[in-house]
């Protein structure tokens, strides 16, 4: 679905903000892009997504140079960005009816459908957005996102501003949506969302890739293999560190409560 190859970017000709990139994602999978702020995320998905031109390298999407393809490409990939982009004077539905306009109506979905689905607060539905939570406007980006039945979506921290419940549901979406064989890159400070969700992650600093690998892999090749147990015993309350082969044989403490 994306295969990129020795990518590098510069804002500035003395200062290169992308050093050669090269990952790829497959068909059907979500795939994490990690790192810190200035690391070169945005820069990336920036690109991948044709907003950013004048880059260096090879970037292929749905197996085809993105150099050579017409805008019709953004017919068939959904962004979330990480800031809203809305018109404020406008409702949730004025903005998802405007957006949906630019779509072929074989590709549109339901606006009314996907808010419902995003459990959107239905007495909101027709006010502007400008008086809309954090987490409000959240929800109408990811209906943005969707309204194309997109088959390559772009997430820049999507459970940004959500509360626990608002985030726990847009994991369910991502979910749903792969499961449709949407291919998606998800790009996060968010550790607990690319280890629930990642089939694969990719640590961006300096503008060069670190490391490419399953969250359980890069998990386990960095871990201290140790385990932090909180105990009681006797009625008072300690802690005890202890390396994980010695789990094996049971906790090597007395203990009345864990």
């Amino acid at each position: 679905m994306i295969t990129v190859e020795n990518l590098i970017f510069s804002y500035q000709k003395q200062k290169q903000t992308l050093h050669g990139l090269t990952f790829s994602v497959a068909d059907g999978e979500i795939f994490g892009f990690l790192g810190p702020n200035g690391s070169g995320k945005s820069t990336t998905q920036k690109i991948l997504t044709g907003i950013l031109r004048g880059y260096g390298g090879n970037v292929c999407l749905f197996g085809e140079p993105l150099k050579d393809q017409e805008k019709r490409f953004q017919e068939r990939i959904g962004v979330l960005f990480e800031f809203p982009y809305l018109y404020t004077n406008l409702s949730a539905l004025d903005n998802l009816n405007y957006f949906a306009s630019f779509y072929p109506a074989k590709r549109r979905r339901d606006p009314m459908e996907l808010l419902t689905v995003l459990e959107f607060k239905k007495d909101f539905m027709k006010k502007p957005v400008s008086s809309y939570s954090k987490g409000m406007r959240q929800r109408v980006s990811m209906a943005r996102a969707l309204l194309n039945n997109p088959e390559l979506l772009f997430l820049d921290e999507p459970t940004s501003g959500l509360d626990p419940q608002g985030a726990v549901l847009f994991r369910r979406i991502i979910e749903e949506e792969r499961k449709k064989g949407t291919t998606i890159f998800l790009t996060t400070h968010n550790m607990m969302d690319a280890d629930l969700l990642c089939d694969r992650v990719a640590f961006i600093a300096d503008g060069e890739i670190k490391a490419v690998d399953t969250p359980k892999k890069l998990k386990e090749e960095n871990s201290r293999q140790q385990a932090e147990v909180h105990y009681l015993y006797h009625g008072k309350r300690s802690m005890a560190v202890i390396e994980m082969p010695e789990l094996k044989s049971g906790i090597p403490f007395l203990y009345d409560e864990i």
